[in-house]
């Protein structure tokens, strides 16, 4: 590094051994003009600048401006990166870490401090970026996000995929050309920046959108994933090492391939993912099964089944007759029966005969043995005892027809004396009170009847139409405009 020099006279320096002259004819400067030239000088010298060193005292000031110093073995310088390029840069400042800061040499006044502007950081060699990764993968590790009970299963064959890359690189081709070779499927592309500033964040949207979208939605969602770029050096895959990445890829519900860069290459994502491909067209190849394979397996599965069903009923067949060999002759089981059969069917129409003839003999033995006069004594005891039950049963019915008749007459006299006892009733001024809407049914109490109920009243010599009054007591007999006369009157 150039040494500092101020910008003064040579005239105004003495040496370290000689006695200070006074000269009179200096001129002054200001702590503030000295300052400030010393400013002038350092950030002319100094105005672009490469500073290796190790981050101590990392802090970041709530304005967003990031706070730090660069040490060596021997020496410490204060360093300061502002908020608007905080925000881009591509590793973050971490305490121990060995780095390489490009930006301006300034001075701070108001200390008297001297301080580099850092506009970029960038790890300090392979082996620094590798020891980062490291830590973070052994981190994430501890809270669970690599466990292999996390893992899903990847669906046989899904019917759409989700592909996170670059749409104008080669990956995507790739992948598409693979899948139309093995077994076309739908894809849906999610285009993102694979490296550089901001690739990280985009990567972890497009993971987060794909498991956002609803199924049988009107933008399908994904059955697979497939997270993809190319080969590169570990500062081009660095945005796949992000832990924002890693823990978008953990958190994906639908199981999610990583294929980023080559077979030796890896990645922190990789980890976090379900599976793992060497290469985007290996990737390809783990979503989807080959078609043509499965048809001749199907086809292979179709000629296995024929074979063994046909293998089956031969064995059955063969079961069969075999079973078949053991059995009698139907034939020679019916014979016998046939021939039972004709045997019993002959002794039967014999016995039948035998029996027919016995008793006709019996009935004209008993015959010849009848005499005529016998005979007719016998009609004539018939005859007798015929018209002696005749005789007995008209006197019967004569018997029951008179109890009959004494009943009716009975009868009678009991509902004539019943009358005449009902019309002296009404002749001594009783009435048969009826209320018409139960169907002239008869009022044998006052509390029954319902206020303005059509009745009738039965007199001796006739019958009256009457309306029943708001109260329950008697008073006096009214006649209505329509003629009906009202036995009871409010009160």
């Amino acid at each position: 590094m150039p040494a500092i020099a101020l910008l003064l006279p040579a005239s105004y320096y003495i040496g370290m051994n000689d006695l200070p002259v006074t000269r009179p004819n200096l001129p002054e400067y200001t702590v503030s003009e000295l300052a400030f030239a010393l400013k002038r000088s350092i950030e002319d010298k100094f105005s672009f600048v490469r500073v290796r060193g190790e981050v101590s005292g990392f802090k970041r000031h709530g304005s967003g401006h990031c706070y730090l110093s660069l040490k060596d073995a021997e020496a410490v310088i204060d360093a300061v990166c502002w908020r608007t390029t905080a925000i881009r840069l591509p590793v973050k400042p971490e305490d121990g870490m060995e780095v390489v800061c490009t930006g301006r040499l300034t001075t701070y006044p108001g200390r008297s401090k001297y301080q580099l502007i850092i506009d970029t950081i960038e790890l300090a060699g392979i082996g620094a970026l590798l020891k980062l990764l490291e830590e973070r993968r052994r981190r994430l590790a501890a809270e669970g996000l690599f466990a292999a009970e996390r893992k899903q299963k990847l669906p046989f064959l899904p019917e759409v995929i989700g592909v996170v890359t670059s749409p104008s690189g080669a990956v995507i081709r790739d992948i598409l050309h693979r899948l139309a070779d093995r077994f076309p499927r739908r894809v849906l592309l999610w285009p993102v920046a694979v490296q550089g500033e901001g690739a990280a964040a985009q990567v972890a949207a497009a993971i987060a959108g794909f498991n956002r979208l609803t199924p049988g939605g009107p933008v399908p969602r994904p059955d697979i994933l497939i997270v993809a770029r190319g080969g590169g050096s570990l500062e081009d895959l660095m945005a796949f090492n992000e832990e924002i990445v890693v823990r978008a890829a953990a958190a994906s519900a639908i199981p999610l391939i990583s294929a980023v860069g080559h077979e030796t290459d890896t990645t922190l994502i990789d980890h976090a993912a379900d599976l793992r491909a060497p290469t985007p067209t290996a990737a390809a190849e783990m979503a989807v099964p080959v078609r043509l394979e499965l048809i001749a397996a199907l086809g292979g599965s179709d000629a296995r089944l024929s074979a063994g069903l046909a293998r089956l009923f031969a064995e059955q067949r063969l079961r069969l007759d075999g079973l078949a060999r053991g059995l009698p002759d139907p034939a020679d089981l019916l014979g016998a029966a046939a021939q039972r059969l004709d045997d019993k069917n002959e002794r039967l129409r014999l016995a039948i005969g035998a029996s027919l003839a016995a008793a006709k003999t019996r009935i004209e033995l008993a015959a010849a043995g009848l005499r005529p006069a016998a005979l007719a004594a016998e009609v004539a005891r018939g005859r007798d005892r015929l018209t002696e039950v005749r005789g007995r049963a008209a006197a019967a019915m004569a018997r029951l027809i008179e109890q009959k008749r004494l009943s009716a007459d009975n009868f009678a006299g009991r509902l004539a004396t019943h009358s005449e006892r009902h019309e002296s009733l009404l002749a001594r001024g009783y009435v048969v009170v009826r209320e018409i809407a139960a169907g002239e049914r008869v009022v044998t109490e006052a509390q029954s009847v319902r206020p303005n109920a059509a009745l009738e009243l039965e007199f001796y010599d006739g019958k009256v139409g009457v309306i029943a009054g708001g109260s329950r007591r008697l008073v006096r007999r009214k006649r209505s405009a329509e003629g009906q006369i009202s036995l009871f009157d409010d009160l």
